[in-house]
């Protein structure tokens, strides 16, 4: 199903602030506030918009290290690999990709020891061949 304009910049909008009131989200598309509770939940029901969800203070994420690590998995256990780190609280995210490397997880520590812990917690899982990983200094894009 196509978007117009006006639902891209809907989805813009609640990118940037979920919670922001209906009216508010009227007034900024121009439009009114039942024509924007249709449009979003036209994109609920399409699937377009998945869900809601919750993004922490610079502030609190200033106090934790994150890291990409990179993940080679052994073809036949891969599934179980995955299912392994969801159930680890520190991914944050889990990135199927070509080349090299199977996967690639986005993970978060409070220090750098408990990272360290955590990546070879990642290393040790049954199916996983090798990881590499890369501390994130700072974000310059995120969106």
């Amino acid at each position: 199903m196509s978007m117009d304009q006006t639902d891209r910049q809907l989805l813009v909008l609640l990118t940037e602030n979920a919670r922001a009131p209906v009216a508010e989200l009227g007034r900024k598309l121009g439009l009114s506030r039942t024509t924007v509770q249709s449009r979003i939940e036209r994109l609920e029901r399409r699937g377009t918009i998945a869900g809601y969800t919750a993004r922490l203070s610079d502030e609190h994420e200033r106090g934790q290290v994150k890291a990409h690590v990179l993940i080679t998995a052994l073809p036949k256990l891969a599934a179980g690999v995955e299912s392994a780190l969801r159930r680890i609280p520190e991914v944050r995210t889990l990135h199927s990709v070509s080349g090299q490397f199977d996967m690639i997880a986005i993970v978060v520590a409070p220090s750098i020891g408990e990272l360290d812990q955590l990546i070879d917690r990642i290393g040790a899982l049954d199916g996983v061949e090798r990881t590499i990983s890369s501390i994130i200094l700072s974000t310059r894009i995120e969106r």
